[in-house]
């Protein structure tokens, strides 16, 4: 039947829309090892995989917690549902004037600070889908302050960029998005220049 596998399961009946705060997913969902032919294919691991977003139907007591289950809140009270292995990651960017709306592709440019070396600005993600985007407060920081700016932009990235973005926003002096032109899907390649070439 396979090794067991964790997978999420809900407490109790959920409605549609029940946002799953820290708080409320502790509460309401539990992990339960099953064995691995009978983990659906877009389970959930944990409670913290869930956090942040709102079931978009009926789950109830005893189910499975699965990708299916759950979007993204927005505006408007509607949501995009994120994929297997995906995640909706909060930026802050500095700018963020004509990002363009949900759905639109960004780059995402980090500049570091100069540290012990020369600081560089480089394209670290390329077409990225953004999720939303929002005012929000704080100047840029510098290393441990967070890189933030007047924008937090929600956008749609795997496990490892989120990682990757977090520890951006903690050491980078600035993280910028640079929108692109609709329907350009094309890869630019690694770009970057450093204090040094200016």
């Amino acid at each position: 039947m396979g090794a067991p596998v964790p997978v999420l399961v809900a407490r109790e009946d959920l409605a549609p829309g029940t946002r799953l705060s820290p708080a409320t997913a502790s509460r309401v969902l539990v992990v339960r090892e099953v064995p691995e032919r009978f983990a659906p294919r877009d389970s959930l691991a944990s409670p913290e995989d869930a956090v942040g977003l709102r079931t978009a139907a009926p789950v109830p007591a005893g189910a499975y917690l699965t990708t299916a289950h759950l979007r993204i809140p927005r505006a408007g009270g509607t949501g995009a549902a994120l994929g297997r292995g995906e995640r909706a990651m909060d930026v802050s960017v500095a700018g963020g004037e004509g990002l363009g709306g949900e759905g639109a592709r960004v780059d995402v440019l980090v500049t570091t600070e100069p540290g012990a070396g020369a600081g560089r600005s480089y394209v670290a993600m390329e077409d990225v889908e953004l999720l939303g985007a929002r005012g929000g407060g704080g100047g840029g920081g510098g290393s441990g302050e967070g890189a933030g700016g007047g924008t937090v932009a929600t956008l749609r990235v795997t496990l490892k960029q989120a990682v990757f973005l977090a520890a951006a926003q903690s050491f980078a002096r600035e993280i910028r998005l640079l929108a692109r032109p609709p329907e350009d899907r094309a890869r630019g390649g690694p770009a970057g220049v450093s204090a040094s070439e200016l």
